[in-house]
Formats: C-alpha cells, structure tokens, sequence
C-alpha cells in the first residue's frame, strides 16, 4: 500500500520535485499527484526529491501529494508476455485501447499481465528436491511456437515442501512451496509460496551463471550481413543510418528471418505513424519456420515520439529485462531497439530539465555510461540452470543528416562489435540493404570462422577476403573512372570492376519482397560467393591470354550468375552445380579462341 512521502515543489516537464520524508529510496518507484501518475525517484538531496515522471504532467500544481511504492521500477515477468504490446513502462496498449480508445489516459494503472488467464501447468520438480534461483519448476505452452520454461526467481533457493500437480492454473495462484533455511532449525527457516509470476527491477542485469565465447553467428538470411559483416549470437550491434535508408524495414528482416527463438523489438521514439505500421504488420508477418504469426515469439514495446519523454528513457531498460528473462529459460533472443538516437535524446532533454551541465551536443556527460549499461547486457551465457542462452542486440542508430561523427554513433562505436552502416546514396539507387560495405566492419569474423568451416565445410573466410579486396580494389579503380573514363584503365583493371558489379548486383543487393531472395542459407550463401569468385578466376586468366574485357562483359553466365539469387530456391542448390558447368563451357569456349 503507497503512503505519502512528501509534496510537489517545482515542476518542469517530466521532471518534479518534491519535500518531505526521508525515507524514500533511490531509484524507488512513487506516483505523483492525485491521479497517482508513475514516475521514478533519480536524486536526493537532504528532503529535496527529484522525480522523472513517466506520464504526462501538464496541469500539475506546486503541493500535490507524492506517495512511494518502497519498489524500484520492474516488469512483471510470466506467461502472458508474448503475443503482447506494451508501452515504455509495460502498460498493456490493446487494453488501454479498449478502455480509454487511441490515447493514454494520465493515471492509467494495468496490470501487464493479465490475472485472469488459465495456464496449463506440467510441473518438471517434486517435492524434497533442492533448487535454486533459475532451476525450472515446470513448463506452459504459451504460444505454439514457444514452450514457457516457470523458473525459481533468481534469489531464492531452498527446498520444495509441495509442488502443484499437472493443470489450469492463473500466474498468482501458488504453483510451489520453497522451504528457504535448515529445516532443523524452524526459528531460521521460513516457507515462500511460488507463483508464475515474477517481478524484476528493469535497470538491474538479471544474473547467470558465466559468459560464454560468441563463436556461433546469429544467421539473418541476408547475405552482406551473414556473409561480410556477421553478428556473433550474443553480440551487439548497431545500424546507423539517416532519415529513409532503410533502418526500420532491416530491422524487420533479421526478426522475422534471424535464427533466434524469441524477438524483442523496442519500437523508441519513432513516428506514430512509423510505429502504427509496426504494430499493424507485426500481427500479419508469418513465421517461415512454423507458417504460424510471427506474434507468437515476439514481445513489442511501443513509445512513440509523442508519449511522454521520461517512458521513452525506461522502454530500453524494459526490453532488455523481458529478453533476459527468455535468456535464462535457455532461448536465444533478439532484441531490436529502434532507435537509440531518439533514447540518448530523452536523455537529453531530462538532463536540461535537471539544470545538468552539457557535453557534447547537449547530450549528458553520463551518455556513454548509459550506452555502455545496455549493450554490456547482451552475451551468450550459461544460465543459472546450467542451460545455454543469449541476447543478441541490435540498435538503430539516427544521426542528423547521415553524420557518422555525432555523439550518439561515436560512443555507440566503442561499445559494440558489429557496424553496419547504411548509405543514402545507396538507397537512393533502390540497393537494399543499403549497407555500405566500405564504412560496415565486424569483429566477429575471425570468432565465427571456425563455425562455417565446420556447419559449410567451405572456406568461407577465404572466400570473403577475396570478395573485399575485389570491391576495395573497384572503390580505388573507381577515382580513377571518375576523371579518365573505364576506357584508360587496361582489362586486367577492369577486370575487378565487373566482378565488383557481379557482387553488388548479384549477391550483395537482396529484396524483402521476392519470395525466393527473401532469404538465402548459409550454403546457399556460400555457393553464390564461390560461383562469382569462380568466375573472376577464370576470367583473368583468359585476359592475360589477350581476350578483351567486352568478350567477358558480353557472357550469356554474367546475367545468369545476376539473377541466380532470385532463381534459385533454398532447397534447389543443385542447379548452381549447373551454373559452374555453364562458367567453365562457356570459359573453355572463349580460352581456346585466344589459345
């Protein structure tokens, strides 16, 4: 039950401050006036309290009450969770939708997960057993897709005095006892009743056992990504990128195509009208491994530009919090946050409202410590139960008019291992992904060949090297075209221009759109890399014999090796097998003219 703890003094926006008790926590949870709207205690300063207020607080007045909660800000963590939108503090939107229409009202208290649902409960403990924090005490089939794996909360640990029998049961009814101390000593000892329902403080990383290599890629389908610039599962990474590049729509590609379990997207900041879309399509996208709604292994959380500053600061923190949670049942998650720009920006305006001295561009000087805290809590760990999991992380990235050199990219850089960054020109020129493969980089690539030569059983490595240097090579031919003309440079020059062609038009641009090119396998990756290589081995060694470059521009296989991403299908890898015929009989041809 909240008591009174003080009374408002000052107000500037999402930002209040209140006199009174003491006895107030940092970090604590209170409501603020007397619609009780959420907001957060972030400083104390003797009886002087400052609040961020995660609703709107317009109307507010010098002495309304303040009320503390004694709890930090959490989520409520249970079944329920997928399938499910939420807002930035984990307000349930449909519901809200249906009780108050399109906007939010100031005040509304939800629960986030709904009490009244019944959950088929298949317990995996018995009684007498020992468990401790993230042991599994049975199991819920949430959705189709996704099996909920009903853990001990991570600190607790004790010994089960009764464990619920197989049935219905809601997330607060008890489904265990957990006798925590010596059962000897009943002065010491005391019993807990567990309920599927949990509750974690967002702003604190949920524990795990140990971090684990991340030397297994989280495979996207797309092929400049899996293919020049893979993201390790477990990584994190960031999509830079100006206004219409192409953010968003990639972002929707790796979770609905990733090999991830679960999918975590934080819709932060964006347009209304952006984030309506997300969260009309979301429901309709089906899921290419069970032909079901993608909706059923995908949590979203929406807060617009227009919702309240402060709730946008708290969306990341509860995005990740929900993706650790399916971590530590042993699920590999991948979380999208779209986009961190427009969080570092709340940062931004709360910390003037806070009267805080500026750093670079107006932005905090504790921005990199906040950025730093949410990439940190990506990894590949071994959970308390002693299962694998993982938390890939994937943030987007807007900075104004394209300039790689702001802020926000710059400190994003120091903390993440994988940058892809996209190019106006490129989508300009409709090349999607508009991934620059000359400014993208990954640090994963020597952690992750070990992977392919073993799943592929190609050198994929190898084969990657030659491809960049081949396109490295037509970015410093190209200065030249530029004030010469391709006509100056000799064929063994122009050689690597076409090849270049043959990989940005034929392996590197892919379309969301096309059924087939949609997404590519691994093997089928590998295989379209090889043939293009291939091709360009064979050529050069036919340009030295004197044959000119149009005999090799006008090849009948230029245009197949082209459209071979969108002709062959995953499950038909055996016609590419028939495209390495056609390079070498139509090579053989044009060898033995210039024998």
């Amino acid at each position: 039950m909240s008591q009174q703890i003080g009374t408002v003094t000052w107000v500037n926006g999402p930002v209040v401050r209140s006199r009174g008790s003491r006895r107030v926590g940092m970090m604590e949870l209170v409501e603020v006036g007397d619609e009780h709207l959420v907001g957060e205690v972030i400083g104390m300063q003797g009886d002087i309290t400052t609040i961020q207020v995660y609703e709107e607080t317009s109307g507010m007045q010098p002495g309304a009450p303040v009320f503390g909660t004694g709890l930090p800000l959490s989520v409520e963590l249970g079944p329920g969770l997928l399938k499910s939108i939420f807002d930035g503090v984990q307000r349930p939107l449909p519901v809200i939708e249906m009780r108050t229409g399109s906007f939010i009202s100031r005040g509304m208290h939800l629960t986030p997960l709904y009490r009244k649902d019944r959950w088929n409960f298949t317990p995996r403990a018995k009684e007498g057993d020992a468990v401790s924090g993230g042991t599994i005490l049975g199991t819920v089939p949430e959705t189709p897709a996704l099996e909920h794996r009903i853990m001990v909360p991570p600190d607790l640990s004790g010994t089960l005095t009764w464990v619920a029998p197989e049935g219905q049961y809601t997330i607060t009814e008890p489904i265990a006892r957990l006798r925590i101390g010596s059962a000897d000593d009943a002065g010491e000892s005391r019993e807990v009743e567990l309920t599927m329902l949990q509750r974690w403080p967002v702003r604190k990383p949920r524990p795990y056992r140990s971090r684990l290599g991340q030397n297994i890629p989280l495979i996207t389908g797309q092929r400049v990504l899996d293919s020049f610039f893979p993201l390790a599962k477990g990584g994190s990474g960031a999509i830079p990128g100006a206004f219409g590049s192409g953010k968003t729509v990639t972002q929707h590609s790796i979770a609905k195509w990733a090999d991830a379990q679960v999918v975590v997207y934080i819709g932060c900041g964006e347009r209304g009208n952006e984030m309506t879309e997300v969260l009309q399509d979301f429901p309709h996208l089906v899921d290419p491994r069970t032909n079901r709604p993608l909706m059923e292994r995908t949590v979203l959380i929406a807060n617009t530009s227009n919702m309240p500053v402060a709730a946008r600061e708290a969306s990341i923190y509860t995005g990740i919090t929900i993706a650790e949670y399916f971590r530590d049942m042993g699920y590999h998650v991948a979380l999208m946050a779209d986009s961190t720009s427009r969080w570092a920006e709340a940062l931004r305006e709360i910390s003037g409202r806070l009267e805080e001295m500026p750093a670079e561009e107006g932005f905090p000087a504790y921005l990199a410590t906040r950025l730093a805290e949410f990439y940190e809590r990506a990894g590949y760990v071994e959970t308390l139960s002693g299962q694998s999991g993982s938390v890939s992380v994937v943030g987007a990235v807007s900075p104004p008019g394209g300039d790689f050199s702001e802020p926000v990219t710059q400190h994003t850089k120091r903390f993440i291992r994988c940058f892809w960054a996209l190019d106006k020109a490129l989508a300009s020129a409709r090349h999607f992904p508009s991934i620059n493969w000359l400014d993208s980089y990954s640090e994963y690539i020597a952690d992750v060949a070990g992977w392919w030569k073993e799943q592929v059983g190609q050198d994929w490595y190898a084969l990657r090297n030659q491809a960049m240097e081949i396109l490295n090579e037509e970015n410093r031919l190209s200065q030249i075209v530029k004030l010469v003309g391709p006509d100056a440079l000799p064929d063994e020059q122009r050689l690597p221009l076409e090849t270049a062609r043959l990989l940005r038009e034929g392996f590197l641009q892919q379309s969301a759109m096309d059924d087939v090119d949609a997404f590519s396998t691994v093997q089928k990756q590998i295989q379209m890399l090889s043939l293009i290589l291939h091709f360009h081995h064979r050529a050069q060694s036919i340009i030295k014999r004197g044959a000119p470059i149009s005999m090799i521009h006008n090849l009948p296989i230029v245009i197949t090796l082209i459209r071979m991403k969108s002709v062959v299908p995953n499950d038909q890898l055996e016609k590419l097998d028939g495209i390495r015929q056609d390079i070498d009989r139509q090579m053989d041809k044009l060898e033995s003219e210039y024998a």
